[in-house]
């Protein structure tokens, strides 16, 4: 436990000092605020770029659009850019050599894993909860008396789905020693699970289906029940990843 806590106060420092934890509040507090603003501005934008003589019913943006906001911009920029920050979570102590000495006094090679993953995790759970408050916020002061619901549970599984890519990533980061190597092997098994999206009622198994069906609980055309499986099978592949990394770095030359 000491050599976790260890580690996992260096993580946590290192975030701090390499800027990883400014970047991330930041852009997701920008986040935070653009998910409303975008919901009610939109509508405008589009009269204003419409061509002369068309007209077009466009309704009012409602709490909804907000939302729709927020799950866009965190799914797909969102978690790029903390899947990219942590992308060197090991591949920089193998370059530099720091853990050689480390290791080699009797450091534990599985608190070293379980550490950083936690520290990925902390960061994670605070930038995507910054921003989900700032977006309620403002779309509470936006659209008074809009209510959504299953907003918790939404938020929760792109949570798991942001949990399970950065175990994801951990254990990729086990195999190869470069950045960009954990960035392809994570870019492909998300593709494959995209393309598997497309099968019929496969979303039901898929862990994309975290990331891809909030909206769809939000507007009651998918329930909680149905994601179930999903939600146990994203579960348990990230026990796995983060096992298997644990077992790869122990054999691991350093």
């Amino acid at each position: 436990m000491s050599h976790y806590l260890a580690i996992l106060k260096k993580e946590i420092l290192e975030n701090l000092r390499t800027h990883k934890v400014l970047i991330l509040l930041l852009v997701f507090f920008i986040f935070g605020v653009m998910n409303p603003l975008t919901a009610v501005f939109t509508p405008e934008i589009l009269k204003t770029f419409m061509p002369e003589g068309m007209s077009i019913t466009i309704p009012d943006p409602v709490a909804l659009d907000s939302w729709a906001q927020f799950f866009s911009n965190v799914t797909q920029l969102g978690l790029i850019i903390v899947v990219i920050l942590f992308s060197g979570i090991l591949g920089n102590e193998f370059s530099k050599g720091t853990l050689i000495n480390l290791i080699t006094k009797g450091l534990s090679r599985t608190a070293v894993i379980l550490a950083k993953f936690s520290s990925m995790v902390l960061l994670w759970t605070v930038s995507i909860a910054l921003c989900f408050l700032v977006t309620w916020g403002y779309t509470i002061y936006l659209f008074p008396g809009d209510t959504v619901t299953n907003l918790f549970p939404a938020v929760l599984l792109l949570w798991l789905f942001g949990v399970f890519l950065l175990a994801l990533l951990l254990f990729t980061a086990t195999l190869v020693k470069a950045n960009y190597g954990c960035l392809l092997i994570t870019g492909a098994v998300v593709v494959v699970g995209m393309l598997l999206g497309i099968l019929p009622d496969a979303y039901k198994y898929n862990p994309m289906s975290l990331a891809s069906r909030n909206m769809g609980l939000l507007s009651g055309e998918t329930t909680l029940a149905s994601l179930a499986p999903a939600i146990w099978i994203t579960a348990g592949l990230i026990l796995v990843w983060l096992v298997s990394s644990v077992l790869v770095f122990r054999k691991k030359e350093l």
